[in-house]
């Protein structure tokens, strides 16, 4: 699943390209995916001009004229792309390595297709091989209440030292797992927080409470230098990751234990370790991270 990284660097690409577009036609083609009729569709959007792409976590909202959002959120498998003539501005899970083709499905429109909206210009679709991801339409009071259902955003002003540290009072489960907790903090995932955890030597396993002061400091500051990095390097690609232009992403040659098992580690010589978490698959250093 993309993480916070790799949906801004969708939202950024996209944004260059739609912003102050107008919609012109719309297709509902999959009603679990896409909430809502085709025609409560057309007269939310029909005509309405795209304004903004904003984003909280990993959920992006499209804001256009007259009040109007569409939620999508991309979860496993889902893909956003933009097509003007014969280019192609895609981000996503790519369904195949061999072609930029076969890694949308083929040819556009195509069966994992589930939401086509035409713009003046070209056409955005919202591709899901696995239909976990969804779009969904609302005003800014559902977007309002949908930011609500996230914890703390890193990289804003109101990412604080204070709150984050607040979050681990009390708290019994894993580190990994108060992390993961999107309620708690707002789009890291797997990648971002082992590497996080790696850099700030604490042991995935450790509960949250157990932390001292010292370590909470560092691993607030360690979340926030890796995802500036990440963000900067366009993020992360293994097999389920392009960027908006189709592009892997160039971070994973910087990572340091996310999808190194067996590998050594780069501080102390000794071999990285896959370990399960809270039910996800960990990547650490047993001998770096206490």
């Amino acid at each position: 699943m993309p993480e916070l990284p790799e949906v801004e660097t969708i939202r950024r690409d996209l944004e260059k390209f739609l912003i102050g577009k107008k919609v012109e036609k719309i297709r509902v083609e999959d009603s679990k995916v896409v909430i809502g009729s085709k025609k409560t569709w057309e007269k939310a959007l029909l005509d309405k001009e795209l304004e903004q792409i904003q984003r909280r976590g990993k959920l992006l909202a499209f804001l256009f004229t007259g009040d109007v959002y569409i939620l999508i959120h991309l979860k496993m498998t889902g893909q956003l792309i933009y097509q003007q003539k014969s280019h192609l501005v895609a981000g996503g899970h790519p369904f195949s390595r061999k072609s930029q083709e076969e890694a949308i499905g083929g040819s556009l429109p195509n069966k994992f297709s589930r939401l086509i909206i035409e713009f003046n210009g070209g056409k955005l679709f919202f591709n899901d091989i696995r239909r976990f991801g969804y779009a969904k339409l609302t005003d800014d009071k559902g977007w309002e209440k949908a930011k609500e259902k996230f914890g703390l955003e890193p990289l804003t002003k109101n990412f604080k030292l204070k709150d984050f540290k607040a979050l681990f009072t009390n708290r019994k489960a894993p580190i990994k797992a108060v992390l993961l907790n999107q309620s708690l903090i707002a789009g890291l995932g797997n990648i971002y927080v082992d590497e996080s955890l790696f850099f700030s030597g604490i042991d995935p396993r450790r509960k949250a409470f157990k932390l001292k002061d010292k370590e909470k400091d560092r691993l607030f500051q360690v979340i926030v230098k890796v995802l500036k990095q990440a963000i900067s390097k366009r993020g992360t690609t293994f097999s389920n990751y392009r960027d908006s232009q189709g592009e892997k992403g160039n971070f994973s040659s910087q990572l340091k234990v996310y999808g190194r098992e067996g590998e050594k580690c780069f501080k102390c010589n000794g071999l990285v370790e896959k370990i399960k978490v809270a039910g996800r698959g960990t990547h650490f250093c047993p001998k770096c991270q206490k």
